[in-house]
């Protein structure tokens, strides 16, 4: 059974189609008549793809951790094969987030004047930091830039993810409670990798 679900997760159908469900899920509050969506559409598509990006982007992050900490664990290393694939799909998360904050704005002068503030400047930056990543996720870009130089410019990252952190922090109500809730697991993983990786040092010491 568990290598069965191994072979699934291998498969790049199944990968995709559990990347373009969140955004076939905007088409669930349509067709519910859901009262928060009908209220205010463009807000509620902004906020929810602005989430949605977030989850998916931690999740990415959390690969690495994870394979250093649970390196037997075949699910984690089928999934990671299809990492950079995560990545660009947070990307098209972000690109529908920037499109209904647009929509959600709807006047350019506003647009041009919320640019001044740091919850909007956080996010502006996270997106292009992301769009340079989303852009040279291929193998053509790996082999055109270098390995090292690749492999330095995507630690470029963990900088969007403090962006993004911040940026959801800002929110209006619980946002950094939110905020704190969904970004606790990738701290903890990252904590107990650098933990693994101190204790294997000290033992070899030895």
């Amino acid at each position: 059974m568990k290598g069965q679900l191994v072979n699934i997760f291998r498969f790049k159908l199944f990968i995709y189609t559990m990347l373009a469900l969140p955004g076939l899920y905007m088409f669930y509050p349509i067709l519910s008549h859901n009262p928060i969506f009908l209220a205010d559409p463009a807000k509620y598509l902004l906020e929810y793809f602005g989430k949605t990006a977030t989850l998916l982007f931690i999740f990415v992050l959390s690969l690495s951790p994870m394979r250093v900490i649970m390196p037997n664990f075949k699910i984690i290393a089928s999934i990671s094969r299809y990492r950079r694939m995560f990545g660009v799909s947070v990307f098209v998360y972000i690109v529908f987030h920037l499109i209904f904050y647009l929509i959600y704005e709807g006047i350019f002068s506003q647009i041009v004047e919320n640019l001044k503030t740091p919850f909007i400047l956080s996010g502006v930056f996270a997106f292009f930091i992301l769009f340079i990543l989303a852009s040279t996720s291929t193998d053509w870009a790996v082999k055109q830039i270098g390995y090292s130089r690749w492999k330095c410019i995507h630690r470029l990252a963990y900088l969007a993810a403090l962006l993004i952190f911040y940026h959801q922090a800002l929110q209006e109500k619980n946002g950094i409670v939110q905020t704190i809730y969904f970004f606790a697991p990738l701290a903890i993983l990252e904590f107990l990798r650098v933990g693994k990786y101190v204790l294997k040092k000290s033992f070899n010491k030895y």
